[in-house]
């Protein structure tokens, strides 16, 4: 009885994991292909750096639309790319507010740790220290005078002047008091940016689990009654060694064929996941001979996903997915007694 119900667990584990995996992969799919995490930076950057007109609105996502549309597919906040090394001259500081000067200077002295990209610049992290380092390379076209590069920030109305302004009185005119003020305020925001990201990435997750769950009809419920259905009857094909022909008996009286041979055949040829997994939309037959094929499932994908009696089962499996894979991996390793290793 208790190999029933951790064979019942592990396979609900299983599934979930696999369709957790599924989520995350067309999640950071999306996010690379799309470059998110490296624009969700340089748009911070930019209303930091430049800040926002008058008529222009934030280039920093303020919904999970923008993130999902304007983002990805609107206008690009990243500068352009550059192979070649950061200028030994860091640039003159802009007399007047422009959308994207402060950010190109910017980009000039950190542009070392990009990678080598057509189009726009791939930077999807600038680590403090190079930040706080390349705030001193534009300080410097002042000869080091910090008040005077606020007075330039101030002038072409940059919110980096407030941030910088109060670091700067902090410090109390050291320079290198002032350096490390600039890590940890770059650091913190970073920090406040990851937590924002991830945010947005949740609510991705959570509507790419419905879409999974709906585009492979995965019922919870229905999984679990056919897994224990499945280990009932391996218990009884497993039993028929240990109690001869009275088991065999009443093996062939289970399969509606007659003979057990192809009923145990079958089963542990089409276990209950891969059962499961064929009354997706799409589904994929590899057979024993010949070559794979691709075969459409919509009426019978269709008429799981509008039969009200399979709703908590998709319920059960959308939830399930919400908790992510690491979680049902450590699950599994739990179960299984997997040692933990990086």
């Amino acid at each position: 009885m208790l190999s029933v119900y951790v064979d019942l667990a592990l396979g609900l584990v299983v599934a979930f994991l696999l369709l957790s995996l599924l989520v995350s992969g067309l999640n950071e799919a999306f996010v690379r292909v799309l470059s998110i995490r490296s624009k969700f930076l340089w748009a911070y950057l930019r209303d930091t750096l430049d800040g926002v007109g008058d008529k222009a609105p934030s280039w920093l996502p303020g919904s999970l639309r923008d993130v999902l549309v304007a983002l990805p597919f609107g206008p690009d906040p990243r500068p352009k790319h550059s192979n070649q090394p950061a200028p030994a001259d860091a640039g003159e500081m802009p007399a007047t507010k422009t959308s994207d000067s402060m950010m190109n200077l910017l980009y000039a002295r950190v542009r070392e740790i990009d990678h080598r990209k057509r189009g726009k610049t791939s930077i999807a992290h600038i680590p403090p220290e190079r930040f706080a380092v390349a705030v001193m390379e534009l300080a410097a076209t002042e000869n080091g005078n910090i008040p005077e590069f606020l007075n330039k920030l101030q002038r072409i109305d940059s919110p980096l002047y407030g941030h910088l302004k109060g670091v700067w009185e902090s410090a109390q005119g050291d320079l290198d008091r002032f350096r490390k003020g600039v890590e940890t305020w770059f650091d913190g925001e970073m920090q406040r940016l990851s937590m924002l990201y991830r945010r947005y990435v949740k609510w991705a997750v959570a509507l790419l689990g419905v879409v999974v769950t709906l585009l492979f009809s995965m019922d919870g419920f229905e999984y679990a009654k056919t897994l224990l259905r499945d280990n009932a009857f391996r218990a009884s094909v497993t039993a028929v060694t240990e109690a001869g022909p009275d088991a065999y008996n009443e093996l062939k009286q289970q399969c509606t064929g007659g003979d057990p041979v192809p009923c145990v055949t079958e089963l542990l040829s089409e276990p209950a996941l891969v059962k499961l997994m064929g009354q997706a939309m799409v589904s994929v037959s590899i057979p024993a001979q010949g070559d794979p094929s691709v075969q459409g499932n919509f009426p019978v994908w269709w008429g799981r996903i509008t039969t009200p009696s399979h709703w908590p089962g998709f319920l059960l499996t959308y939830v399930a997915l919400l908790f992510g894979a690491p979680f049902w991996w450590d699950v599994f390793r739990r179960i299984t007694g997997i040692k933990s290793r990086r």
